[in-house]
């Protein structure tokens, strides 16, 4: 049951408090749950004959694993998170951090549960992914190894998606149960999720240099500047945005025009997006200045994703544009207009 506790600075909400809700919500960064969600849901897609409401069930187990994943790798870097974000519920004591480790655990446990009565296969896989959750924050500070280490754990959720799918499909057994996937798509889907999260958590990192820097994490953008990691950045959006080209092509031409128009149309605007973000990055001069580039690369991420998964299930078209709607109200509604 849930109480309601009066406030006081010296005293953290307790665990099962409208207080801890509320601060366990901000810490996993609502708008971005919807990077975690249509990165499964993707996979799904790419999967013949998956029930789409079976899909929807177990799409909603992806789109809260970002929000554990995030609130349980946030335990790990207070330090420099009390310099570029103090506003966290965390940092300001707000909630006590073995109730949000223990949150977090159970919330992706709960998660893993689902994916794997999905799919027994995920299971291996879920496990792998909390471990590489938990040790995120020691690659942090190795410059070259924090984007590519936060990389392969989304990369994962792009597979358990493709898992999770194959396995919804044979229970539904609809069209004979699932059929066979489509390689070439596979593939391109998880360039774009590797090197687009990649460049996410790259061009994140340039909004807390200056924490980063007294807080001993090496980041890229710390060890060898600005210009030089928005080049590799460069590289990054480039090949993510080919990934999805490949995808994207790679898909049957639907029965009418509307539905390709919708996934052309996301992909698109994913490729602005990603131009207008990397333009911004090599303008970037201070940690206040990143969100302005950070933003557009969310945005991009998950507009080419959406556009894959439309291309390969035209009937998800229209919840795919509601799901778009919501991501880009929720991020404009962020909390803290600089932090991503």
């Amino acid at each position: 049951m849930i109480t309601r506790t009066l406030h006081t600075p010296s005293s953290p909400a307790p665990l099962l408090s409208v207080r801890f809700l509320r601060a366990y919500t901000v810490t996993m960064r609502p708008y971005l749950l919807f990077v975690s969600g249509i990165t499964g849901v993707v996979g799904m897609a790419l999967v013949p004959n998956v029930p789409s409401v079976a899909a929807l069930a177990v799409g909603t187990a992806f789109f809260f694993s970002y929000g554990f994943g995030q609130a349980l790798t946030d335990c790990f870097q207070m330090d420099t998170d009390a310099i570029s974000a103090p506003w966290r519920p965390l940092v300001q004591a707000r909630v006590r951090r073995s109730h949000v480790l223990s949150v977090s655990l159970a919330g992706l446990v709960l998660v893993g549960a689902t994916l794997t009565l999905a799919n027994p296969w995920n299971l291996p896989l879920v496990a792998a992914m909390i471990a590489g959750l938990a040790t995120y924050t020691y690659f942090k500070r190795i410059w070259w190894a924090g984007p590519l280490w936060n990389a392969w754990i989304v990369a994962a959720v792009f597979l358990s998606g493709i898992l999770a799918g194959t396995g919804l499909a044979r229970a539904g057994m609809q069209g004979g149960g699932p059929g066979p996937l489509d390689r070439v798509a596979v593939a391109g889907t998880c360039i774009t999720v590797f090197f687009g999260y990649t460049n996410f958590v790259l061009s994140g990192y340039f909004k807390d240099v200056e924490a980063d820097r007294q807080t001993g994490y090496r980041t890229m953008p710390v060890q060898l500047g600005r210009s030089t990691s928005a080049l590799v950045s460069d590289l990054l959006a480039v090949t993510a945005m080919a990934g999805a080209l490949v995808a994207f092509g790679s898909a049957p031409a639907p029965a009418g025009l509307p539905p390709r128009l919708v996934a052309a149309g996301l992909l698109l605007a994913g490729a602005v997006c990603s131009f207008l973000a990397q333009v911004r990055l090599h303008e970037v001069r201070s940690d206040a200045a990143a969100h302005g580039a950070v933003v557009p690369v969310v945005h991009a991420y998950v507009l080419m994703l959406a556009g894959i998964a439309a291309a390969h299930r035209p009937g998800w078209s229209a919840a795919l544009l509601v799901f778009v709607a919501l991501y880009f109200i929720a991020i404009f509604m962020r909390p803290a207009r600089e932090q991503v």
